[in-house]
């Protein structure tokens, strides 16, 4: 039961560019409102059966992670459409890694001791030899990685490190911080839909509450990991919830079509497989 507790975050969070390229005439904007929505309806249901004890400000501090948590969020959509979800995931995922891994360090202190720094730093070496394998693409391939597409994902990765890192920078229940997170994560689409001046059009769109999907997705998947931490230990919840990148790429290169051959398929598994292999350590 426990093992099936941890995998679920791993296929909430998998599937979720899968679901969003399904829905017909979707665009970055549709998506991150329905992310957004969806997290939403599922951080009310939680909370009314949960009814965890909330503090005003923690939860103001919440939803403001929440907010940049989109800011991640729409770096990895606006990528999709520029460079595909196979070849999306596994930068966003190791740039991730990389991020949550320093500021563990530098800052909440995770590494104490010498094989816990030996070690991370063969993780953290892995982790960017596997990035730079998922980026090799064939000759005359429409959606070649730029270094434009790698400073987006570096830059709005920094979202996902403040999400990550803020259950750890105050004492509160993780379930009592779920829901403003997810008010946060909605509010922050709004707010980047309001400056592409397309809000009230996207919310008429049928795209945008078939995207909400997408949303119920991450909010399974975001509950299901504070629970699997509770029963496996954050570690090792951690380590089970990073298989969604496998379920993301894989699903891209077959369900949405973006089909690599040869040298580029290979240098796609070896470099996820390294990713995992860095995760796990």
């Amino acid at each position: 039961m426990n093992i099936l507790i941890a995998l679920l975050p791993a296929i909430g969070w998998g599937l979720i560019p899968l679901i969003v390229n399904k829905v017909p005439n979707s665009k970055p904007v549709n998506q991150i409102l329905g992310v957004g929505i969806g997290a939403v309806i599922v951080g009310l249901i939680v909370t009314l059966i949960q009814r965890p004890a909330m503090n005003l400000q923690i939860s103001l501090l919440a939803i403001i992670s929440g907010a940049f948590w989109t800011m991640g969020q729409v770096g990895q959509f606006l990528s999709f459409t520029r460079i595909g979800v196979s070849k999306t995931m596994p930068i966003s995922t190791g740039f991730q890694l990389i991020g949550n891994t320093i500021i563990g360090v530098l800052i909440f202190g995770d590494w104490k001791t010498v094989n816990q720094y030996v070690l991370g730093i063969l993780a953290l070496i892995l982790i960017v030899i596997g990035v730079s394998l998922t980026t090799v693409t064939k000759n005359g391939d429409s959606k070649k990685i730029s270094s434009k597409d790698i400073l987006l994902l570096v830059f709005t990765s920094i979202g996902y490190w403040v999400y990550s890192a803020f259950p750890n920078a105050v004492q509160a229940n993780a379930q009592a911080l779920f829901l403003p997170q997810t008010i946060g994560i909605l509010l922050g689409a709004v707010i980047y839909i309001a400056f592409t001046k397309r809000l009230v059009t996207t919310i008429k769109q049928p795209a945008t509450w078939l995207d909400v999907l997408a949303g119920l997705s991450f909010g399974i998947g975001a509950y299901t990991y504070i629970i699997s931490a509770q029963m496996n230990g954050i570690t090792s919840a951690f380590i089970y919830s990073q298989l969604s990148v496998i379920i993301s790429t894989v699903g891209g290169m077959t369900i949405l079509g973006e089909h690599k051959y040869g040298k580029e398929l290979v240098s796609t598994l070896i470099g996820l497989a390294l990713i995992v292999v860095g995760a796990i350590l």
